[in-house]
C-alpha cells in the first residue's frame, strides 16, 4: 500500500511530466513540428540527459527516483500506450478498399522483408562485436538489428495522423495496416531472439509456436472481435452497457489487451485490435463515448506516455556518434528506397511514393521499446541502445515535419496510382 509521502511524490511526478509534455508540445506545435515530439522532449528535458546533468538535486526533487516510483510511472506509461493504440484502432472505422490490399502486400514485402534482410546482412559485413550485450551473440544481435532497420512506429505515426486530422484518410489506413502487420511479425522475431538469449531450448515446433502465437491472436481478434461486440449488443446486459457505455468501452479495451498478454502478444496489439472492433460497430453506436476516450487520452495518458519515454533516455555516458549516424543513414536509406520503389512499381507518382517512404521510416515508440527490451534482455549494450533511441526520435521529428508541411500546403497524400 502506498504511503502518503510516496503518493505525493507520484502525483508530483505526474504533474511535472504532464506540464512539461503539454508545454513542449505547445511550443513544438507553434514551431510547425509534431506535438508528439515536443511531448517526448518535455520528458527528455527533465531526465538524466538534461536537467540531471546540471542540477541532479532539482531533478530528484521534481521527479523522485526509487524502484516503486519507477514501477508506478511505468504503469501509467503502458496505460497511455494502450489507450493510444485503442484510439488509433477505433478511428479507423472503415476497412481497406479492395484495391488497397495489393498496396499493403507490396509494402509488406518491400518495406519489411528487404530491410530486415539488409539489417541481417549488415551484421555479416560489419563487425558489431563490441556492441553485443552480455547475454547476446551474433545471431540475437543480428535479429535485433534487422528488426530495428525494418520497424515502423504505430504509436507515433498514429499520433501524427491524429494531430493533423488525417487518421481516417486512405493513406493513413494503408500505412497503419502495413505497420500493424509488420510490427506483429517483428515482435514475433524479437520474442525468438529473447528466448534464444535466455537459453530456452528451441525445437522447430517451439519456434513455430512462438512465431504463430501473435499472428493467430491478431487474426482471430480481427475476425471475432466485431462478432463478439455485436453478440454483446443482443444479450440482456445491453441495458447495463447502455447505462455505462464509456466504462464498457474501456473494459473492452483492457480486456482484449489482457487477453493479448495471456497469449504472449504485446498488449499494444491487443488494444489496437479492440479499437478496430469497436470502430466496426454501426455508424452512430458509441460515437460520443469514443470521442470522450479520445479527448481524455490525448489530454492525460498519451502525453504522459511520451513524456516518460523522453525521461527514460540517458545520453551522457553512452553516445557513439559514428554508430548513431551510420545506423541512421543506413536504416532510413534502406527502408525509404524499398518503400519508394514499391509504390513507383504500382504507378503512383513521386510525391505519393515519397510520402509512404517517410511514413514507413517513422520508428518512434516501437523503436524505443525495441531498444529498451533488447538492452534489458542483454542483447545489446548501452551505446547501441542510445543509437536506436536517437534514430527513433530523429525519424519521428522528420516524419512529423514532413506531413505537417504536406497538409499545410494542401498537397495530396496519395494519388490514384495511375500517374507515372
Amino acid at each position: 500500500m502506498l504511503m502518503s509521502a510516496e503518493l505525493a511524490d507520484l502525483l508530483k511526478s505526474i504533474v511535472v511530466l504532464l506540464f512539461a509534455a503539454h508545454l513542449m508540445g505547445f511550443l513544438f506545435d507553434r514551431l510547425q513540428m509534431p506535438r508528439v515530439v515536443g511531448e517526448i522532449c518535455g520528458g527528455f528535458v527533465l531526465g538524466p540527459s538534461c536537467l540531471g546533468l546540471f542540477s541532479s538535486d532539482l531533478a530528484e526533487f521534481l521527479i523522485p527516483s526509487g524502484a516503486q516510483q519507477e514501477q508506478l510511472l511505468s504503469a501509467f506509461h503502458w496505460v497511455g500506450l494502450t489507450l493510444l493504440m485503442f484510439t488509433a484502432g477505433f478511428r479507423i472505422q472503415h476497412g481497406l478498399l479492395t484495391r488497397d490490399k495489393k498496396i499493403v502486400f507490396m509494402l509488406l514485402a518491400s518495406a519489411t522483408i528487404f530491410p530486415f534482410g539488409a539489417g541481417w546482412a549488415a551484421t555479416m559485413l560489419v563487425d558489431f562485436g563490441e556492441y553485443i550485450g552480455p547475454k547476446g551473440d551474433t545471431v540475437t544481435f543480428a535479429l535485433v538489428l534487422a528488426i530495428a532497420v525494418a520497424v515502423t512506429s504505430i504509436p507515433v505515426i498514429s499520433r501524427i495522423f491524429i494531430d493533423l486530422d488525417i487518421i481516417e484518410t486512405r493513406f493513413a489506413k494503408i500505412v497503419l495496416a502495413v505497420s500493424t502487420i509488420q510490427d506483429i511479425l517483428l515482435w514475433a522475431v524479437l520474442a525468438v531472439a529473447i528466448s534464444l538469449a535466455e537459453g530456452v531450448p528451441q525445437t522447430g515446433t517451439d519456434l513455430a509456436i512462438t512465431i504463430a502465437k501473435p499472428l493467430l491472436f491478431c487474426i482471430a481478434g480481427l475476425l471475432l472481435g466485431p462478432i463478439a461486440l455485436q453478440f454483446l449488443q443482443k444479450l440482456r446486459i445491453t441495458s447495463v452497457i447502455r447505462y455505462a457505455k464509456l466504462g464498457f468501452a474501456l473494459i473492452w479495451c483492457f480486456l482484449i489487451a489482457q487477453l493479448a498478454a495471456v497469449f504472449d502478444v504485446n498488449i499494444v496489439f491487443g488494444a489496437f485490435i479492440a479499437g478496430v472492433a469497436l470502430g466496426s460497430l454501426k455508424p452512430g453506436q458509441m460515437e460520443e463515448e469514443k470521442e470522450q476516450i479520445s479527448k481524455f487520452s490525448l489530454a492525460f495518458f498519451i502525453p504522459l506516455y511520451f513524456a516518460v519515454v523522453g525521461f527514460s533516455i540517458n545520453l551522457p555516458t553512452s553516445f557513439d556518434l559514428q554508430l548513431f549516424v551510420g545506423f541512421l543513414m543506413f536504416s532510413t536509406s534502406i527502408e525509404g528506397i524499398c518503400a519508394f520503389l514499391a509504390m513507383r512499381s504500382l504507378r503512383f507518382n513521386r510525391l505519393t511514393s515519397f510520402n509512404f517512404s517517410v511514413a514507413m521510416n517513422t520508428r518512434g515508440g516501437p523503436g524505443i521499446v525495441l531498444a529498451s527490451v533488447a538492452l534489458g534482455s542483454g542483447l545489446i549494450d548501452d551505446r547501441m541502445f542510445v543509437a536506436l533511441v536517437l534514430t527513433a526520435v530523429t525519424t519521428s521529428i522528420a516524419a512529423g515535419a514532413w506531413f505537417r508541411s504536406v497538409v499545410r500546403r494542401d498537397l495530396p497524400l496519395m494519388d490514384d496510382g495511375e500517374q507515372s
